[in-house]
């Protein structure tokens, strides 16, 4: 059995160790063929491919394709056909072309296969939020004063700077057990985020009216109905939804306003599913704090107001991206193939 991967530049600029986990991947099931084309090709999958009547499993990442050039693997039995790097459904005229001679074609089933580095960059997120992580890193480089944990006077006093505590007493600070932490969505992600938050103590509340109620327990979070009873009580708040129609601005400067003075808020997936304008206001008047991979502004301006703040976490849309997130990308389409003995 022959299996060919073909690879175009714009995929690897996307997924730059996909391909290469697939190739081994499909190794162990006999012969593959893998071919990556040079920059700025444009080349036509039915070109590229000697014999393409002997191959049964064809992987196409991003290369051009026509109805044409599938045709002449006559033999093909399995396909998937990568053209966005997103895990999207190929056009409907190259589905349609395999289909019709009983191909079976793969497509990305979810968006799974950044689900367990976004959350757990979230968790990363929180953390460094909560103790000011970041900030005291950047610091130390500059300055002793950091080290200095003498308060005001050098007089000890309630609730202000001590030995060793160097946390913000005006925002969320500590750990994360005990925190009330209040997510929007159960999905992929949000449920992973939140089993991780519940085990290490947190209570946990989420909303997601499109989620069934196993996703709920599998999270370990009770499920609150009414989004804006979720916001009023958040130590932590994290809106955590894939950005639609549906979810763009969900959550409202209302629901922003009705946030309690101190909360941390946690972006990891989509800064749109805010009403970002009400969330700098209360943001840059020392109302809350901010922990965020993703902003309504990329990249950011160098002179962005939200930049090198004393309330702010900030890292440049990369909680997505690791070497695990590739070789899952790749994995959740091999596993679809058919077992081959």
């Amino acid at each position: 059995m022959r299996s060919v991967v073909v690879v175009h530049p714009d995929f690897d600029r996307i997924w730059p160790f996909a391909a290469d986990q697939f190739h081994r991947l499909l190794a162990r099931d006999g012969e593959v063929t893998f071919i990556r084309l040079q920059p700025g090709s444009a080349e036509r999958l039915g070109d590229i491919v000697d014999r393409p009547d002997s191959v049964v499993r064809l992987v196409s990442l991003q290369t051009a394709v026509t109805p044409d050039c599938l045709r002449r693997f006559t033999a093909l039995e399995e396909a998937v056909l990568e053209t966005s790097g997103y895990g999207g459904s190929p056009r409907a005229e190259l589905t349609e072309a395999l289909q019709a001679h009983g191909v079976r074609v793969y497509s990305q089933p979810t968006e799974g296969f950044w689900g367990q580095s976004v959350s757990e960059f979230a968790l990363a997120l929180t953390l460094c939020g909560l103790r000011r992580i970041p900030q005291t890193h950047h610091e130390i480089i500059t300055s002793l004063q950091p080290w200095n944990y003498d308060p005001p006077g050098g007089i000890g006093q309630p609730g202000v700077r001590g030995q060793q505590y160097g946390d913000d007493s005006r925002f969320a600070n500590g750990t994360i057990e005990g925190k009330r932490i209040r997510i929007v969505g159960a999905g992929n992600i949000a449920s992973r985020y939140a089993s991780f938050v519940r085990m290490l103590g947190a209570d946990v509340a989420a909303w997601d009216p499109y989620a069934s109620e196993p996703s709920f327990h599998r999270a370990g979070a009770r499920k609150e109905w009414h989004l804006d009873r979720l916001v009023r009580d958040a130590d932590i708040f994290v809106p955590m939804v894939p950005l639609t129609d549906k979810t763009r601005g969900l959550v409202t400067a209302d629901l922003i306003r009705s946030l309690p003075k101190g909360t941390l808020v946690v972006l990891a997936t989509r800064a749109g599913i805010c009403d970002m304008e009400e969330l700098r206001r209360r943001v840059l008047a020392d109302e809350l704090s901010l922990a965020a991979d993703v902003f309504d502004i990329e990249p950011l301006p160098l002179d962005d107001p939200l930049l090198g703040r004393h309330n702010v976490v900030h890292t440049p849309h990369n909680a997505g991206r690791t070497k695990e997130a590739n070789a899952q990308y790749a994995r959740k389409l091999y596993e679809q193939f058919l077992p081959r003995v």
